[in-house]
């Protein structure tokens, strides 16, 4: 069974359990602060860890049953870790700027993508020299556009499963483009973020770059270390955070249901028990009509 090997040494070195002023905190991220000290919180390492933990057994998991995660860093701390630690194991990523519906309006997106291919393809081909100096000028510049933006999206076929984010509060709508596409969130969250929009958080100081190399590294590692070792698990089965449920019911049993917050519900069916019908009426008996009266007996017999 692999395992991760942390160093709260080398994370109280790098400046981890630095966070922001007093002033600055939010209340949320009470039980991941350990102490105030000259107006600064002080985060809990041991919180650290255990998201960490978290976080590297769950990416784990996804990378070996073939899903795709999408890290996300445009803060000039962590933008080249991003994209180097990205690249290393074969993410996708975005490390200049978030455009807005790059989850929730992913066509238009791929429609970007095929256009720089397009560029790219008629320079090798020669086609851009059909023409004029100011037309290539205008493509060109089209281009670094393009790939300023979207470079690390070429690898991203489909929509991720799970994004990985440097400070979630400066991400805000990648973060919520996430959870409207139901993807998970695993984040670097500072005392300043707020953890319940994000399903597993690493607290941390995420305005230090060597902090930022340590724990992006350390989630690389995790994803190689899960393509190494593929389950082929069905899509289907692996994310029980999206609510798909499966039920299979032997036939002569109904047909079952799932309501409200996943539990299944059988439907009515009259005479079984536990059913949701109710129980069946006894047949009734035909009455018979009443009899009628004696005839009266003629006068005088």
């Amino acid at each position: 069974m692999p395992s991760l090997s942390i160093s709260a040494r080398e994370l109280l070195t790098s400046g981890v359990h630095y966070g922001h002023k007093v002033s600055r905190w939010n209340p949320k991220m009470r039980p991941y602060i350990h102490a105030k000290k000259s107006l600064i919180h002080i985060i809990d390492v041991r919180e650290t860890i255990k998201g960490l933990v978290r976080a590297w057994h769950f990416l784990q998991k996804l990378a070996s049953r073939g899903e795709l995660i999408l890290f996300v860093g445009t803060k000039r701390q962590a933008g080249a870790v991003v994209k180097t630690e990205a690249s290393r194991c074969g993410m996708a990523y975005v490390s200049e700027r978030w455009l807005g519906g790059t989850l929730t309006n992913y066509d238009t997106i791929r429609n970007r993508l095929n256009r720089l291919k397009e560029i790219e393809q008629w320079e090798q081909d020669g086609t851009i020299n059909r023409y004029s100096k100011k037309e290539q000028s205008a493509i060109n510049r089209e281009k670094r556009k393009l790939l300023r933006n979207l470079d690390g999206l070429r690898s991203m076929d489909r929509l991720p499963t799970c994004l990985v984010i440097v400070d979630p509060q400066h991400e805000a709508i990648a973060v919520a483009e996430a959870k409207k596409i139901g993807a998970a969130t695993v984040a670097l969250i500072d005392s300043d973020g707020d953890p319940d929009k994000i399903d597993i958080a690493i607290p941390g100081n995420d305005d230090s770059m060597k902090v930022v190399q340590i724990i992006v590294n350390k989630l690389a590692d995790a994803i190689i270390e899960g393509k190494s070792h593929p389950t082929g698990v069905p899509k289907a089965e692996e994310i029980q955070k999206a609510g798909a449920v499966s039920i299979s019911v032997p036939e002569r049993q109904g047909a079952i249901n799932v309501g409200k917050g996943g539990r299944p519900r059988r439907a009515s069916m009259p005479g079984r028990p536990g059913g949701g019908g109710p129980p069946p009426r006894p047949p009734q008996q035909q009455q018979q009509p009443p009899a009628a009266p004696p005839a009266a007996a003629p006068a005088g017999a």
